[in-house]
C-alpha cells in the first residue's frame, strides 16, 4: 500500500511517524487542563473527544459517547467490529478527498507543547522473557553458554506478573530506586541505592476485548487492540541477590515507560511476518495459524545530562521468539481472565550482534565490557541524568507506521527516611 494523502499536509511526508496510514490513539491535556483522546496526524492531533462532545464523530452508532474521561479505555472494550468502523470514520475525516476538511480545522492541537497523558487505564501488567538471544546472553553471562537457556525455555513463554502501578507514560522521570544490595564478597546485604540501573527496549501489547478461559492463539490476536513502545528499568543489583526462588520483584518495580500512542493492528497488517524457525516443536495450542509478528525497526538513544545522544542499538521487533498472541494465548491456560487494558511485555528485544543488543547489561556484557558514547564517556550502567529514548517504526512504500518516542531521564535516588 502506497503513502495514503490526507489534508493535514505534515502527514503527507515519508519522514513522519504519523501519516493517514497509521492514525495512532492517545490522550493529551487541553489548555483548561482535562484529558481528551487524539489521534495522531502529521503534527498534529486530532481531538476526538471534542468531535463527540459536538455530534461530529461517535465511536458506534450503538454507543453514548465513550470518550468523555479523556482515554481510550472504554473504546478499547467494544471490540474489533467497532475498532474497525471508526479507523474508517477517522480515516475518511482526514483523507485529503474529504471537502469538509476546513471545518475540522478547529479540531487540530499542534503536537509540540501538548502534554501527552497515559492513553489507557493498564488493568494488569505482565512482562515476559521471549526474545531468545536476550535470553543467551544473560544466561551465558551468569550460567555459562552450555546453560544459557532453561530447559522450559524453547517451549512455553516465561513470564511475570508485574505492577500495573508501575506504568508510566512517556517523559514521565524516572527515579533510581533503593533496594537490598548483596556483592559476591560481601557476607550480608545492604540497603542502598541501585548502582546498576538498566532499561530493557520492548514492546507492549495491550488487550482491548477481555476474555475467560482459555483463548487460542488466533482468538488472542484478535483480542490485542495495539501496540506501544516499551522500557521496563531494571536494577540489576536488586534483582541478582532477591530473583531465586520466585523471580523479579522489586527490581522490576520502579517505572515501565511507555510511548503515548497506540498503533493498531490495522495500522501494523502489511508488516506481518513469523516467529523464526524452531529448535523444538511448540505443543499444538501455542502453534500459529499465521504470521504473528511484525516488522518493526527499534532504536535506542542515550543522552548524559546537558549533552547529545548516541544510539546505543538498533534491532527489531521480528527477533522475538514468541509473539504477542502467543503470549496471550498461554497466559489463559489456567483459566484466568484477561481484561480490557491489561498490557503485555514482550521481553527485551535483542538481535545477534552486539549493536542489536536491547539492554545496558548486554551491551557491557555485565559491566566488563563498557560502552563508549559519541561524548566520549563510558557506560555500564545508567547515571543519574541519563535520558534513554526508545524509537520505532515499521517502513511502507513512501510511509512509515510510527511510535513516536518512549522516553525517560533517570533522577538521582531519594532521601532514605527509613533507614
Amino acid at each position: 500500500m502506497p503513502l495514503m494523502k490526507s489534508w493535514v499536509e505534515s502527514a503527507n511526508t515519508p519522514e513522519t511517524d504519523f501519516p493517514l496510514n497509521n492514525l495512532p490513539y492517545g490522550s493529551f491535556r487541553t489548555e483548561d487542563g482535562e484529558a481528551h483522546c487524539g489521534v495522531a496526524i502529521g503534527d498534529m492531533i486530532l481531538d476526538v473527544t471534542a468531535l463527540e462532545e459536538d455530534g461530529l464523530l461517535m465511536a458506534s452508532d450503538e454507543e453514548d459517547e465513550v470518550f468523555f474521561f479523556g482515554d481510550w479505555t472504554e473504546f478499547m472494550g467494544l471490540g474489533p467490529d467497532v475498532w474497525a468502523a471508526f479507523r474508517a470514520k477517522i480515516t475518511k475525516l482526514l483523507s485529503a478527498e474529504n471537502g469538509d476538511a476546513p471545518e475540522l480545522v478547529s479540531y487540530l492541537v499542534p503536537q509540540v507543547g501538548t502534554e501527552m497523558l497515559m492513553p489507557f487505564s493498564v488493568s494488569e501488567y505482565t512482562d515476559f522473557y521471549a526474545g531468545k538471544n536476550h535470553a543467551v546472553n544473560v544466561g551465558t553471562m551468569f550460567r555459562g553458554p552450555e546453560n544459557a537457556l532453561p530447559p522450559n525455555w524453547l517451549s512455553i513463554p516465561i513470564g511475570y506478573n508485574g505492577r500495573a502501578s508501575s506504568v508510566v507514560v512517556s517523559g514521565t522521570d524516572v527515579r533510581r530506586p533503593w533496594g537490598q544490595l548483596k556483592g559476591p564478597n560481601d557476607d550480608l546485604p545492604r540497603f542502598a541505592p541501585c548502582a546498576r540501573f538498566d532499561l530493557e527496549l520492548e514492546m507492549g501489547a495491550i488487550v482491548g476485548t477481555p476474555s475467560e478461559g482459555m483463548v487460542s492463539v488466533q482468538e488472542a490476536d484478535d483480542m490485542i487492540f495495539g501496540y506501544v513502545l516499551l522500557n521496563d528499568w531494571s536494577a540489576r543489583d536488586i534483582q541478582a541477590w532477591e530473583y531465586q526462588p520466585l523471580g523479579p520483584f522489586q527490581a522490576k518495580a520502579t517505572a515501565t515507560s511507555v510511548s503515548p500512542w497506540i498503533v493498531t493492528k490495522a495500522a501494523l497488517e502489511g508488516f506481518r511476518t513469523s516467529t523464526p524457525d524452531r529448535e523444538r516443536e511448540l505443543l499444538p495450542y501455542l502453534q500459529e495459524p499465521g504470521p504473528m509478528l511484525y516488522d518493526i525497526e527499534l532504536a535506542v538513544t542515550l543522552a548524559p545530562e546537558g549533552k547529545d545522544a548516541t544510539t546505543i542499538a538498533r534491532t527489531n521487533y521480528n527477533e522475538m521468539y514468541y509473539s504477542a498472541a502467543q503470549q496471550l494465548c498461554h497466559h489463559t491456560t489456567s483459566g484466568c481472565a484477561m481484561n480490557t487494558g491489561d498490557l503485555l511485555g514482550s521481553g527485551t528485544i535483542s538481535g545477534p550482534e552486539k549493536e542489536n543488543r536491547g539492554s545496558l547489561l548486554e551491551l557491557s556484557w555485565g559491566g566488563k565490557e563498557p560502552l563508549t558514547l559519541d561524548t566520549g564517556e563510558t557506560r555500564s550502567f545508567l547515571e543519574d541524568g541519563d535520558t534513554l529514548t526508545l524509537t520505532g517504526h515499521a517502513q511502507g512504500d513512501g510511509f512509515r507506521i510510527g511510535f513516536g518516542s518512549c522516553t525517560g531521564t533517570i533522577l538521582p535516588a531519594g532521601e532514605n527516611k527509613h533507614a
